[in-house]
């Protein structure tokens, strides 16, 4: 059945990777972004049956005209702006539409689970967006999106940098978290997607009210250098350390990145708290089988997009590269 979805901050990885999906089903996507800027808007606004909505989403007349007769919205706010402020005006004009399946991008604050654990700043507005989403009774599901495998770059970013060691021809990676701490992974630009389809397939009489934790491996820093070794074909070695901030940072990520630090690594808890554990990465392999591994992705993604960021070892490996514009880049890290 045709239906008519919104999406904001769409040239965002999720949303992009969610548009491309329901522009190729038939479905009307009503795509907000606040500028047509890089690469992704330029594609998108190509792609059949999506139409680019510029506006504000602080604007709640234009929200109301984003919203207007949709049927269903897939939401990923971003901490640019007040977030909470923004994903209520969201869901008031989701509700006001009279929107039948409203999937909201959510992830934890783990400070609600006691045990001293520090909520993680860039993560709990989106947790009490959700609990606002849920007072309102929109009909509505909530997704947990696990490490994006995009998060790596040889550039000089904290936390997620594949640092080429030229005279070895090989590559380390250094984070706090233990060597075999089990870590969600997900393929952020191919499987969000056709999972939130999924979602929305099966619709709100299955999922209405679900939490549902989007990963589909489990991996430890190990494991994750094994795979990469794998895909790059070059030995890739995991450091255990701090997170390393060698680039202007605003002070929002430090924060962030400073209780990451201090909850998922030097305390341990579980990435999507403990509610979720137990169903990762099962319930997301249901969702979509075809999902891109952590080998695959090194191999036939990373090359590309480091060769687009300039660096050396990359060129030879690929022809043409594009450099990715991405909004929500490290939100889920």
């Amino acid at each position: 059945m045709q239906r008519t979805v919104v999406t904001i901050n769409s040239s965002g990885r999720q949303a992009a990777s969610f548009i491309r999906v329901a522009s190729a089903i038939g479905w009307q996507v009503r795509a907000q972004m606040r500028d047509m800027d890089g690469l992704v808007a330029q594609e998108l606004s190509d792609l059949p049956n999506v139409t680019i909505y510029i506006g504000e989403l602080e604007d709640r007349r234009f929200l109301d005209d984003l919203f207007r007769s949709a049927q269903c919205a897939f939401i990923n706010t971003t901490h640019w702006g007040d977030e909470v402020a923004v994903g209520r005006s969201l869901a008031d004009a989701a509700k006001k539409a009279g929107v039948q399946h409203y999937i909201y991008s959510s992830m934890p604050d783990h400070s609600v689970f006691g045990n001293s654990w520090r909520a993680l700043p860039l993560w709990a507005p989106k947790f009490t967006v959700e609990q606002y989403v849920r007072q309102i009774g929109l009909p509505a599901t909530f997704v947990y999106c696990g490490i994006y495998h995009n998060n790596f770059t040889g550039l000089d970013f904290p936390l997620f940098r594949m640092k080429y060691q030229r005279q070895s021809d090989s590559f380390t990676w250094q984070a706090p978290f233990h060597p075999h701490q089990p870590l969600p992974w997900l393929d952020s630009e191919h499987d969000i997607g056709p999972a939130v389809y999924q979602l929305f397939k099966e619709g709100p009489r299955k999922w209405n009210g679900k939490r549902v934790p989007l990963a589909f491996s489990l991996l430890t820093p190990t494991q994750v250098c094994q795979e990469f070794s794998l895909g790059v074909g070059r030995h890739v070695q995991y450091i255990r350390g701090p997170i390393e901030i060698h680039v202007q940072t605003p002070i929002g990520y430090r924060e962030h990145l400073s209780a990451l630090e201090e909850t998922l690594a030097e305390k341990v808890a579980p990435y999507f708290g403990p509610d979720l554990e137990k169903e990762c990465p099962k319930v997301a392999l249901e969702l979509w089988e075809g999902y891109r591994g952590m080998e695959e992705y090194a191999r036939e993604v990373f090359p590309v997009e480091e060769a687009a960021n300039g660096q050396d070892w990359a060129k030879e490996e690929v022809e043409t590269p594009q450099r990715e514009n991405d909004s929500d880049f490290l939100v889920n890290c």
